[in-house]
């Protein structure tokens, strides 16, 4: 999709107070940390323009083409993975393409803003003043804090009217969370108070309306499912090949959307051991059924993924004798649809600041990654089964 013309972006190139428009040599180094931070401004949009910012790469700071520069296929997928490596969040909406401008080839990254600010880079939230960026104020972060509110916001943002703010875990935020998801030096050198930074992280609708949002109570609410009736998850160990089989090991994990994913993958840990050898070795020997690393993927993704509005229903883990079944309620979403869900590089997001916060935990080290691990891990073991209002894994078991 060209959102400019040749035209527009040639005007843009030489534009050199334009604040839609970033110049880049080269994306390597010191200047690749440059193009992140610009992409993060851009989707930050504090000027309101609601129109799209660029990046060229092979241009002068003064706007000339670099004589000689070629876009290769692997910049191009660099410039693209930064939408994914985790690095920006929520994640931004970007477009990658080779364009010829003035005779030259120059690689044009797209950004547009955000319906959800602020995007933070790193924990820092950039901004842009003309043709100058820079790290925002705290009067720039109240106005994109306040921007969000006029926005459509994703379900994981929207108040949840009749909680109060005592549902959220003050220690919980300023103690695990807050550290996890803002750079030390700019928590330490700012004097926000608690309801200012609840409202700049998303958990409470705003300063002025301190209502937790859906984020809130799944990251550090005291009981999320006592107001959003699906949070949780369910897990059953059965001893056959179906439902009816005698039941060995039920709980139904309850807390955070963390404490879930914590106390989930203790019980796929326990369960996934299949033998231990003590003779003939110099060390114990532990033989597990399923690739560890592989569920944990899976369950973080369901987690993350699924639906939590106007449904009772949790995430389920039916482990019987011959596979794992994971369910998730919500079926595909945005961009991702039923033939091509788990396809590599497509990916959208229904809870794109659960996401961030997941992110920020150390849940998810690259988004849209999950599956292309548990692929590798597990090959044609795994499948999935797709419907409009819930997402099956299926892991076999290994052939004994």
């Amino acid at each position: 999709m060209n959102h400019y013309s040749d035209l527009q972006l040639e005007t843009m190139m030489t534009d050199l107070e334009s604040d839609f428009v970033e110049r880049k040599q080269l994306f390597q180094g010191e200047s690749s940390k440059k193009v992140r931070e610009a992409v993060c401004a851009f989707a930050n949009d504090l000027a309101g323009h609601g129109a799209p910012g660029v990046v060229l790469i092979g241009v002068h700071d003064n706007g000339t083409i670099m004589p000689g520069f070629k876009v290769s296929d692997e910049l191009l997928l660099s410039l693209a993975g930064i939408k994914t490596d985790g690095n920006i969040v929520p994640p931004p909406s970007l477009f990658v393409e080779k364009r010829l401008l003035r005779g030259g080839e120059v690689a044009v990254v797209t950004v547009l803003p955000c319906d959800s600010p602020p995007v933070r880079y790193q924990g820092r939230i950039h901004v842009r003043w003309g043709p100058r960026r820079g790290l925002a104020t705290a009067q720039d972060e109240r106005i994109l804090n306040e921007r969000r509110r006029h926005h459509d916001r994703p379900f994981d943002v929207q108040p949840v009217h009749d909680a109060a703010l005592t549902e959220l875990d003050r220690l919980r935020f300023e103690q695990e969370y807050l550290p996890a998801l803002v750079a030390r030096d700019v928590l330490d050198s700012n004097g926000r108070s608690y309801e200012q930074r609840l409202a700049a992280t998303k958990m409470i609708l705003g300063e002025e309306e301190p209502t937790p949002t859906t984020l809130g109570l799944l990251v550090i609410g005291k009981s999320p499912s006592d107001w959003l009736p699906g949070a949780y998850t369910q897990f059953l160990r059965l001893a056959g090949d179906d439902l009816t089989a005698p039941v060995v090991d039920s709980e139904s994990i309850h807390g955070t959307v963390a404490d879930q994913i914590r106390r989930l993958e203790e019980k796929l840990a326990v369960h996934n051991l299949r033998s231990v050898r003590f003779h003939d070795v110099a060390t114990e020997d532990r033989s597990e059924t399923y690739p560890l690393d592989a569920l944990r993927q899976l369950v973080r993704n369901a987690c993350m993924h699924r639906s939590y509005e106007a449904t009772n229903t949790p995430v389920r883990v039916y482990w019987f004798d011959d596979r794992i079944e994971i369910h998730n309620p919500g079926g595909p979403f945005g961009s991702v649809t039923p033939e091509n869900f788990g396809q590599p590089g497509i990916t959208d997001y229904r809870n794109p600041n659960l996401a961030e916060s997941l992110r920020a935990l150390g849940y998810v080290q690259r988004f849209g990654a999950g599956i292309a691990i548990a692929r590798k891990a597990l090959g044609s073991r795994l499948r999935f089964e797709v419907q409009p209002s819930v997402v099956a894994a299926i892991i076999q078991g290994m052939d004994l």
